[in-house]
């Protein structure tokens, strides 16, 4: 059996798939170190197998010892996780507003921290760990009225997201089993600081060992982290291994991602690809030791991946395997709703 991810036997591993033979038929088994920490791109086109890919790796991380599965799901596609036998718990996506540094409150309310509405809100974001006592600081500060309102304001639409809680979502919460925060009913900028925070959170808890299973943090269609979450995630992809944090970034987009999402991914498992920018996003990250081109190896068939293993500086072309949990990151289908009588079911 081949472990991708390391170079020897030890520690646990999780079943992936099996080899692609020539004629199409199931080769040897393959599986994932789950063992030691990574940083894993998965990526591919629009019904390709990527979604499937991430819930068979969260399947995998439930059953190991010593991990702990969080899967930021933006689309809502792994509320099924929740099925037996992974039994992940499902939570709304709150964290306290402290989470979130100075800088990332202004990220994230789109403000120059050098303006005067920007400074006030990176003062309260300094000084106080709720999002209703920085409200409160910028009410009472000693600034022009002008000023106070602009910040109130910014402060008052991140209140009306509901992505802040002061009993919000911590570290130990966090890897106490396998979790999935179903972020479908959040816009774009909520969506971001729960994923910024969360990956804040993680990386900091085990800088300062207060939690002992390593986490992986789990990010479906990640491309869509562009605004305050992707310099947490740049810092767990170039910084989070050493302490233990695994990322796992699944995109239909690669060349939407940051640069450091490929280029630092020791694993980098390719489902189908299409679009000529991502192929070419591909091609850039390809390490020296990939034999043939890239348009040669990709696969073409739904389930299909070329998998990049940088720890034994080799290429795999493996099916990956059933998932045990049902499937959520389908689209609907009208033939679906019909029953027999040719009404809606």
């Amino acid at each position: 059996m081949v472990v991708l991810g390391r170079t020897d036997e030890r520690g646990a591993s999780g079943h992936l798939g099996r080899y692609r033979a020539r004629d199409g038929s199931a080769g040897a088994r393959v599986s994932i170190d789950l063992d030691r920490p990574h940083a894993v791109a998965v990526v591919g086109k629009r019904g390709s197998g990527k979604s499937h890919t991430l819930g068979v790796l969260a399947e995998e991380l439930a059953a190991a010892p010593g991990v702990a599965p969080v899967v930021v799901d933006l689309m809502g596609a792994f509320r099924t996780l929740a099925a037996d036998p992974v039994d992940a718990r499902v939570v709304e996506p709150r964290v306290a507003a402290g989470s979130l540094g100075p800088r990332a409150w202004c990220s994230l309310l789109d403000l120059d921290p050098e303006s005067g509405p920007g400074s006030l809100v990176w003062r309260a974001a300094d000084e106080r760990e709720t999002l209703a006592a920085m409200r409160e600081h910028v009410a009472d500060a000693d600034a022009p009225p002008a000023t106070r309102r602009a910040a109130a304001n910014h402060l008052h639409l991140a209140d009306a997201w509901s992505a802040f809680d002061p009993d919000g979502l911590g570290a130990a919460a966090l890897v106490d089993g396998p979790v999935v925060l179903d972020c479908a009913g959040l816009d774009r900028a909520p969506a971001n600081a729960v994923l910024a925070a969360v990956a804040t959170l993680l990386y900091e808890a085990r800088l300062a060992d207060a939690v002992d299973a390593l986490p992986w943090l789990l990010v479906d269609e990640a491309h869509a982290a562009d605004g305050v979450a992707e310099g947490a995630l740049r810092r767990l992809l170039t910084r989070g291994r050493q302490p233990g944090v695994s990322t796992v970034l699944a995109t239909q987009r690669p060349a939407a991602l940051p640069d450091v999402a490929v280029s630092q991914s020791d694993l980098l498992v390719s489902h189908r690809l299409t679009d000529r920018a991502d192929r070419e996003a591909l091609r850039a990250a390809r390490p020296a030791y990939v034999a043939g081109t890239v348009d040669e190896r990709l696969p073409s068939a739904t389930g299909e991946a070329l998998v990049v293993d940088d720890a034994t500086e080799s290429a795999h072309e493996i099916r990956v395997r059933e998932r045990e949990t049902p499937h959520g990151g389908d689209s609907p289908r009208a033939s679906a709703l019909i029953d027999g009588s040719g009404r809606p079911g």
